[in-house]
């Protein structure tokens, strides 16, 4: 049916001008698979929105570099924030490539978590010499890609993206403390997790134990998350 500005229905007419008698064929609601996909196709026009405003803004001197880029699924459970790239990472300009992408696939393998629900990003996505110099302004624009993912859950990986992630003017967020492994309530709509830097954990036996014992609580955090 078709609604003009007042609200009301319209009525079509005939050729002559005459109204017709209002249809009583039912209109089919969509089912949940119908606006799951609608709401998909939003986050992915949107994210790549947020891709071209990224790769045109002026503010980081990054000279001819791309920009590093989040990557997942648009919709994913698990949100993935570390502080910056890594030099596989500015090459592919893709966040997690390389050795660290491949230190997480084995980590989720582990706790049996799909990859396909999870979607991982810098804090400073602007190759600079140092992540000191990039504009707050970008780093700013993580509030906006965590609105267009909705996650249930943030991971935070390291203290530099968690002074970050507590700096954000996140809608409704709280501050989250740097207790490895402790499930947190980021806002009311998403929990947290803080654990070690996993850059730093791929060298390090120490560290690595370290990260590890603090992301397991990822496994055991999906393992209580309801089906759908």
């Amino acid at each position: 049916m078709i609604h003009g500005a007042s609200g009301n229905p319209q009525v079509l007419m005939h050729p002559q001008g005459q109204a017709t008698a209002p249809s009583n064929r039912k209109v089919v609601p969509a089912t949940d698979d119908e606006i799951r996909e609608k709401y998909l196709e939003r986050a992915i026009r949107e994210l790549n929105c947020l891709t071209r405003e990224i790769q045109a803004c002026p503010h980081c001197p990054r000279g001819n570099l791309m920009p590093v880029l989040g990557s997942g699924h648009p919709q994913a459970d698990v949100f993935l924030i570390k502080y910056s790239a890594r030099p596989a990472e500015v090459e592919e300009g893709v966040a997690f490539y390389g050795r660290t992408g491949n230190a997480l696939m084995k980590s989720l393998k582990r706790l049996q978590i799909d990859p396909l629900v999870v979607y991982g990003t810098l804090c400073v996505k602007c190759p600079v010499l140092d992540p000191v110099m990039a504009d707050p302004e970008c780093i700013a624009r993580l509030v906006e890609e965590l609105a267009i993912v909705q996650p249930k859950i943030v991971v935070v990986m390291g203290e530099d993206a968690l002074t970050v992630v507590n700096d954000l003017e996140i809608p409704l967020a709280r501050p989250l403390d740097p207790d490895p492994g402790v499930l947190q309530r980021l806002t009311p709509a998403i929990e947290s997790l803080f654990v070690p830097s996993i850059d730093d954990a791929l060298d390090d036996e120490s560290a690595k134990r370290a990260f590890w014992s603090a992301f397991r609580m990822l496994g055991q955090w999906w393992a209580d998350l309801p089906p759908y």
